[in-house]
């Protein structure tokens, strides 16, 4: 595996994981960088992220995702649907993103195991802000910030 293809893999792991915290986030960055064509999926099925509706279609539902994770009646995200939905969505992104370095199926693992461990992982991790600071309201927040840095930070290193 050449140098792009490790990068593209390491990056698409990391987007799993930010779809391990948030859901819609990780498709509806991947969908921006393909938009503003920093991310080439022309010629791929996985073309559809960059037209022109999808980014903003994937950005309300993200905004909506961000709205209803702050409800006491939310699912955990360890329960099976929610579960599932940020492995599928995880493996989306991964394999746009592993697209970059040639390796759209790396890229696709590489997102399914970084939505397992952002899943896994940012449970524990709120679990323990929200103990920490006495409610689950500031550690959602916290979670949000990093969801969405990671995101930029993934989106900015794509070429």
């Amino acid at each position: 595996m050449n140098e792009s293809a490790l990068t593209a893999c390491l990056l698409a792991l990391l987007v799993g994981g930010v779809a391990g915290l948030r859901t819609l986030t990780a498709p509806a960055s991947v969908s921006w960088a393909s938009h503003l064509g920093r991310l080439d999926l022309a010629d791929t099925w996985l073309a559809f992220l960059g037209y022109t509706w999808t980014p903003w279609i994937l950005t309300g539902l993200a905004i909506g995702e961000f709205i209803v994770d702050q409800l006491p009646s939310t699912p955990s995200r360890t329960a099976p649907p929610g579960f599932v939905g940020r492995i599928v969505t995880g493996a989306l992104s991964g394999a746009a993103v592993g697209t970059a370095g040639g390796t759209m199926i790396g890229g696709l693992v590489a997102g399914i195991a970084g939505a397992v461990i952002g899943t896994l992982a940012g449970h524990a991790f709120r679990a323990r802000l929200a103990a920490a600071f006495g409610r689950d309201r500031p550690a959602a927040f916290i979670e949000d910030a990093i969801a969405l840095g990671g995101a930029l930070v993934i989106v900015t290193a794509l070429q």
